[in-house]
């Protein structure tokens, strides 16, 4: 009886914390996208705006493992599904954007794409850091973690792109970065439902 007992609260101690860590991740992907989206399109910058997309994806991401905390192997298969599918979404929406920014020709501003690429990258390297001891728990949070390892290499791209904005003075840079991020979002995507589909055919235990 007393392993037993041990056992149940080593088991909530860490949905415990693992719902204080998404909480505090949700919440600064909802203030970063927000952030990111006005300044993007004060720049008129694509990597910014796939950037901010990724926030507010991370958002939902975020606030669907929450619900899938503690809820067992299945709901948790179906919350990392529905997670690669929004990926994909946005994936997509990213071509979109480039396609259109090619079309209109308009040049970004880098002292902002600059400035926010920075913020950006501070703000998820700290998540990266809070998941970092969570991304072998399980699948919900293992998926979760690679959202942010995709942030932190988006914020890098949007300052190279930055970078090369101001060097060259026209929008290639910040179209290839869309480019880049969009497959990003794709491979990650893909990785997330190739596993959560392995994880929802595996049969259920009695």
């Amino acid at each position: 009886m007393s392993a037993m007992h041990s056992c149940c609260e080593i088991a909530t101690d860490v949905s415990a914390r693992q719902r204080r860590v998404l909480i505090i991740v949700l919440v600064l992907n909802a203030v970063m996208f927000v952030a990111e989206g006005v300044a993007a399109i004060l720049a008129h910058s694509t990597a910014l705006l796939a950037d901010s997309a990724d926030m507010l994806g991370d958002a939902l991401v975020y606030g669907l493992s929450l619900y899938a905390v503690g809820r067992g192997a299945v709901w948790q298969g179906r919350a990392a599904l529905l997670k690669g599918s929004i990926m994909a979404v946005f994936g997509i929406a990213v071509l979109g954007e480039v396609a259109t920014k090619i079309s209109r020709g308009l040049v970004p501003t880098a002292d902002v794409m600059s400035a926010m690429g920075l913020l950006a990258l501070g703000v998820n390297a700290f998540v990266l850091v809070l998941l970092w001891r969570h991304r072998s728990d399980d699948l919900n949070l293992r998926s979760v973690w690679l959202c942010s390892r995709n942030d932190v290499i988006a914020n890098v791209g949007v300052l190279v792109a930055a970078g090369g904005v101001a060097l060259t003075g026209t929008p290639w840079p910040d179209v290839a970065v869309g480019l880049a991020i969009a497959l990003l979002f794709s491979v990650s995507a893909i990785q997330v439902i190739w596993a959560a589909s392995r994880h929802l055919r595996q049969p259920t235990p009695a």
